[in-house]
C-alpha cells in the first residue's frame, strides 16, 4: 500500500515538474514569461516548445491573430473581459439618436505584448478597447448626418473611425485592421440594448 502511495506521490511530484519545465505556445499565439527576478521578460516565445525554470516562472499565452470586437445586440455586457460590446449610442451632427452595430478587427503587436501585461495587464479590453471604441464611435458619429452615415458617406465614416482608433491604439502594440458597420438605426429600436 505505501509502495503504491509513493509511485502516486512521485508522479504528480514528476508532472507537477514537468509541466512546470516546458511551454507549449500553439500556432497563432505567442508567450510571455513572468521571472520571480526579473518581472515580464521582454522576449516573446513564438509558436513551438520551450523551455522554463518551474516555480520561478510563469507563462501567459496571448492570441496574436485577428481579433473580431463584436458590437451586437447579442453581447453579454456581464462578462468584461469579452471581445465586445452592446450597441452604441451616438447623437449624430444633425441631433438624431442612433445606435451603432458592427465589428472591429484588431490584432495586438507581437513585440509590444509584454509591455501591454506589465503596463496593462491581461483585461485590457475593458481597461483600454472598450472605452476607447465607445467614446470614438460617438465623436465620428457627431460629425455626420444620419442620412450620410446610413447612406452615401458609409465608407467615410468606417475610415475616419479606424483613423481614430489606430491613433490611440497603435503606441499601446494594438493594430485596427478594420471597421466593419454593420447596422445604424434610432435608439428607440435597440429598447434597453443600446449603451446609454
Amino acid at each position: 500500500m505505501a509502495d503504491s502511495l509513493d509511485k502516486l506521490m512521485y508522479s504528480f511530484v514528476m508532472e507537477d515538474v514537468l509541466k512546470g519545465i516546458f511551454i507549449y505556445v500553439p500556432p497563432g499565439y505567442v508567450a510571455c514569461v513572468y521571472d520571480l527576478g526579473r518581472g515580464v521578460l521582454k522576449k516573446v516565445l513564438t509558436p513551438g516548445l520551450h523551455l522554463k525554470i518551474p516555480f520561478w516562472q510563469k507563462a501567459k499565452l496571448f492570441n496574436t491573430q485577428t481579433l473580431e470586437y463584436r458590437i451586437s445586440r447579442d453581447f453579454n455586457p456581464e462578462n468584461e473581459k469579452a471581445m465586445g460590446d452592446i450597441p452604441i449610442a451616438a447623437i449624430t451632427q444633425d441631433g438624431k439618436r442612433i445606435g451603432t452595430e458592427g465589428a472591429i478587427l484588431l490584432r495586438l503587436d507581437i513585440h509590444q505584448i509584454p509591455a501591454i501585461w506589465q503596463s496593462i495587464g491581461e483585461d485590457f479590453v475593458a481597461k483600454i478597447v472598450r472605452p476607447t471604441v465607445r467614446s470614438r464611435i460617438r465623436m465620428v458619429m457627431s460629425r455626420f448626418d444620419k442620412q450620410d452615415i446610413i447612406g452615401i458617406k458609409r465608407d467615410a465614416v468606417e475610415t475616419e473611425l479606424k483613423n481614430e482608433l489606430e491613433r490611440i491604439f497603435y503606441s499601446r502594440g494594438i493594430y485596427v485592421e478594420n471597421v466593419l458597420l454593420s447596422e445604424i438605426a434610432d435608439v428607440g429600436e435597440y429598447s434597453k440594448t443600446a449603451d446609454k
